[in-house]
């Protein structure tokens, strides 16, 4: 009689196949503690450990092995089960699902069940991203029923960190799981490139880029934009160093600030008043700033001034999205021995001027726009709820 293989054994042969399909994938499963467990229905991950069920993986044909492998790997590597925070558990658990299919899908060998959920506008985006437009929208994919981001391990757990276990809790843990996770990111990534398959399916490089350590919300890339920082060069202003503008910062000048929101119909109301609240407050801890408000869709409405406690005006538009107008009234306006910045919240989708504007400018993009490297000038950053 013929002895059934044991579960390490799948796992150890899963594991050897994921390295010849794709080497990024598999560097990042090398880095993963996979444990058999049978409390878990299929398979689970704290973000720590991935823990497979024994009967449940004996009984899947070897492709869906590999991919019910690499699903929880993927969720323990991209930090799915820490960045949840204090979000909706199976909104989250369903925007996560949706982005690790859509890059699985993408790999040779490997099959999806029949169940799992998919969007093809959706998947390339950051989980955040889906998140939010999921709760937009709630009703567009099925939710997912079977939540297997687990909690974090418990505080005094111990997890291992460059061959060595270290007693963890809080931030100290959270530390270590982030350090351990980015040198496995970083080892895939140049294996990949050393073996001439350096391509990254669609929605990785997004993913990645939600993980950046240096990555700053969009409200702290507002303020540290727009506020007049410390000089590091006497009465010049740091901001526009890099642009080749170098504008006086004298203390008591005044900044001009216009602010374009996208009214073609693909901003809402909720993400018109996060950003107009946000400059509101800036304005009431800066009134150095002078603040000009534009609704823009294929024409630029405006200006109305915006001030640090004035109610916003009724938004105007619904046309196509256009950003030539806008900048081309702000060409009118603009005086070049004034300080000035422009912030344009909008999707992305639309005409961009063929040159760039003589000042600076920051995007300020929804979930579901066009990738912040797509933008052809400029600073972007994403707009997404905390």
């Amino acid at each position: 009689m013929t002895q059934s293989p044991s579960p390490d054994s799948l796992i150890s042969a899963a594991l050897l196949r994921l390295r010849m399909r794709s080497p990024y994938f598999a560097t990042l499963a090398l880095f993963a503690t996979v444990t058999p467990m049978t409390e878990v229905n299929t398979a689970a991950t704290d973000g720590r450990t991935v823990f497979i069920n024994p009967q449940h993986f004996a009984t899947l044909a070897a492709p869906d092995q590999d991919t019910l492998l690499l699903h929880q790997v993927l969720h323990a590597a991209l930090l799915h089960v820490g960045r949840r925070g204090t979000r909706d558990a199976t909104l989250w658990n369903t925007a996560c699902d949706l982005v690790v299919h859509g890059m699985i899908a993408q790999i040779n060998g490997l099959r999806l069940p029949t169940s799992a959920v998919r969007d093809a506008e959706w998947e390339h985006l950051s989980v955040e991203e889906v998140y939010e437009l999921l709760q937009r929208d709630p009703t567009r994919v099925p939710l997912s029923d079977d939540h297997d981001l687990l909690n974090p391990p418990n505080h005094g757990d111990r997890i291992a960190s460059g061959g060595t276990e270290q007693h963890t809790k809080g931030s100290g843990r959270n530390a270590i799981l982030d350090a351990h996770w980015r040198n496995a990111r970083d080892q895939a990534q140049l294996l990949s490139l050393m073996v001439a398959q350096g391509s990254m399916p669609t929605g990785l490089a997004r993913e990645l880029g939600m993980l950046d350590p240096a990555k700053l919300d969009w409200r702290s890339y507002l303020w540290r934009y727009l506020v007049q920082t410390p000089s590091d060069f006497q009465d010049f202003d740091r901001r526009f160093i890099g642009r080749g503008l170098y504008l006086d910062a004298l203390a008591g000048d005044s900044v001009q600030v216009y602010v374009a929101i996208d009214t073609s119909g693909s901003i809402d109301e909720t993400q018109i008043s996060a950003l107009a609240s946000e400059v509101q407050a800036i304005l009431r801890s800066y009134p150095h700033l002078r603040c000009d408000l534009y609704y823009v869709d294929a024409a630029a409405h405006g200006p109305y001034e915006l001030t640090a406690h004035s109610e916003l005006p009724p938004p105007i538009g619904g046309g196509g999205t256009d950003f030539r107008p806008f900048f081309s009234a702000i060409a009118e306006r603009y005086q070049p021995h004034i300080s000035a910045v422009c912030i344009y919240l909008t999707d992305g989708y639309g005409q961009f001027p063929a040159l760039a504007p003589a000042l600076p400018v920051l995007w300020v993009v929804t979930p579901g726009g066009l990738s912040l490297e797509s933008f052809p000038w400029g600073e972007a950053v994403r707009l997404l709820a905390d």
